[in-house]
């Protein structure tokens, strides 16, 4: 099998990385990276079975239709996207398969990715016209575990668990930093809680833009766990917050 993948930051070169050391021929298209079977005219994808599309949301749509004049019929291609319903309301003539795997760190670029970035991690696959058995078995020998959903109910749940979150994060470092002394004392707690501020600027915006009605949604209902919180006893509430947090991760 020959694999193609489009964009070499951390998402695209963690999978170059991975699927060259599985053996795999895996070809790389970059405007940004240069070296071994890495390449900037998508021409060279007109053999490939399978292609993964790693570009920033914002570009996406953009490359998806320009793979229509070059890929087959039979070419299975995905993208990595963390919101899927944009990307699913065309059907291509080539297999499209949207998904998104649920791994990454705060920081950008092909120096920072690194193999095993997918190891134990979920990947969601959200078919509109049908799954594809070996892009499964790709992500399970990338240590993946695909998990089918619809477009519209993983672009509700990331709301909750990664947009969301990275805007709260933002809001807080926006707020503490007008306190001096509380940047002086601040400490793991407060970098914990602060470090998707520091994530890749391009990908927040886009999330912020291209999720919005999820967010804002999300958000009232921190709102509403926030007054459940204040208006009940605080501590059986924590604990039972403790117990179900520590049985996700079990």
């Amino acid at each position: 099998m020959k694999i193609g993948v489009i964009g070499l930051g951390l998402i695209g070169g963690s999978i170059f990385k991975d699927l060259k050391k599985l053996g795999y021929d895996v070809i790389g298209v970059s405007n940004s990276q240069s070296g071994e079977n890495i390449y900037k005219d998508y021409e060279i994808l007109k053999t490939c079975n399978l292609v993964f599309v790693c570009s920033a949301m914002n570009k996406t749509l953009e490359i998806l239709d320009r793979l229509e004049n070059i890929l087959s019929p039979e070419t299975v291609v995905t993208d990595v996207c963390s919101i899927k319903t944009f990307v699913c309301k065309k059907k291509r003539p080539y297999k499209f398969v949207p998904s998104h795997p649920m791994a990454g760190t705060e920081n950008k670029g092909f120096e920072n990715s690194m193999e095993g970035l997918f190891k134990d991690a979920k990947w969601i696959i959200t078919p509109v016209f049908g799954e594809d058995e070996y892009l499964v078995e790709i992500i399970k020998q990338l240590g993946a575990k695909p998990v089918i959903t619809t477009a519209k109910e993983h672009d509700e749940a990331v709301a909750l668990i990664s947009h969301m979150p990275m805007l709260i994060s933002q809001a807080i470092f926006k707020t503490a930093q007008e306190n001096k002394l509380a940047l002086e004392i601040a400490s793991s707690g407060f970098r914990d809680m602060t470090r998707l501020a520091m994530s890749n600027t391009e990908m927040a915006n886009d999330m912020i833009n291209m999720n919005a009605d999820n967010i804002q949604m999300s958000i009232l209902k921190l709102y509403k766990s926030i007054g459940d919180l204040t208006n009940s006893d605080y501590l059986d509430q924590i604990n039972k917050i403790k117990l179900n947090r520590q049985s996700m991760f079990i």
